[in-house]
């Protein structure tokens, strides 16, 4: 082969490889447009925090059979995700855009619910566990709904809690709040959530203190 054919031949596959990489990389930019490997960050990420406290330094001690013993709700299967139902009608329901639970709803509302109780009643109040059998009260239930309602607009959040003391009877009872004239939107949404399961966690505070 003389130099030139060979030095022809140099430059054809120079340019080929440099053809294939610029399509490789292509095909990667479009690619990317297409699919991440990484999930979307959430633009808000939702949690329930109680507007009544206990005191820094408040304690409070006793035998844990005398104890309150606040127990995992229920939840429907709807409200066991971390997403924020949205109910669109009697048939059908979707999920909030942009706004995520940082923690399942049941279990943010067990530990509202225990800080609420310990700040009305100043008594020794437990979550879940094994201290479930030893307890004098104990509180469950079932969460039926924690999230938007489309027709009115508005925020609900409703519980049928369950309450036992030891020795005594099981009585149950329906606790629900309303925020109306509420947007669809994550940032509006959030707080009345909170300000709905704040409001729940007070009525049944209440009808604990009152069958105590």
């Amino acid at each position: 082969m003389t130099k030139d054919k060979m030095g022809t031949a140099m430059k054809l596959r120079h340019k080929t490889q440099i053809l294939g990489g610029a399509l490789s990389v292509a095909a990667a930019l479009a690619l990317s447009g297409c699919i991440s490997l990484a999930p979307k960050t959430p633009d808000l990420l939702l949690r329930l925090t109680p507007d009544q406290t206990a005191p820094a330094g408040s304690q409070a001690t006793g035998q844990i059979s005398d104890a309150i013993v606040v127990l995992d709700p229920e939840a429907d299967r709807s409200l066991d995700v971390l997403r924020v139902p949205v109910r669109v009608d009697g048939a059908t329901i979707s999920y909030l855009k942009d706004g995520w639970w940082i923690e399942k709803p049941s279990r943010q509302f067990r530990s509202l619910l225990a800080e609420t109780l310990r700040a009305q009643t100043g008594k020794l109040v437990v979550e879940g566990g094994d201290f479930e059998v030893t307890g004098k009260t104990l509180i469950g239930g079932r969460l039926l709904q924690m999230g938007y309602d489309v027709p009115s607009s508005s925020v609900v959040v409703r519980f049928d809690a369950i309450r036992t003391e030891r020795g005594g009877p099981l009585v149950t009872r329906r606790f629900e709040a309303v925020v109306p004239g509420v947007k669809a939107e994550a940032a509006a949404v959030a707080p009345a959530l909170n300000k709905a399961a704040n409001d729940v966690a007070h009525q049944v505070a209440a009808w604990v203190q009152g069958g105590a």
